[in-house]
């Protein structure tokens, strides 16, 4: 199976060069990073509040910064990743 990826993955670096692979790769693997940060974030948020529900709304306000901050990082990293095709 992993033999079988490599093997895609060398026939679409030798066609299109491994700059836009690599970029691709990089868009990738930021999209993924920025799903797993928000997801611990929003899961830690998540059992603070069962453990602490008078501050739910302080708990919820930093969640959101917290997730726009990862989303605009995830974000910057994709437009370098696509300008550098």
């Amino acid at each position: 199976m992993l033999s079988t990826i490599l093997a895609i993955l060398l026939q679409v670096a030798a066609g299109a060069g491994l700059g836009k692979l690599g970029a691709t790769i990089g868009a990738g693997i930021a999209v993924i990073g920025a799903g797993i940060g928000i997801g611990k974030i929003g899961g830690s948020a998540m059992e603070a509040i069962a453990r602490q529900p008078e501050s739910a709304g302080d708990i919820r306000m930093n969640m959101i910064i917290i997730a726009a901050l990862v989303e605009g990082v995830a974000l910057f990293a994709v437009v370098v990743c696509f300008l550098a095709l």
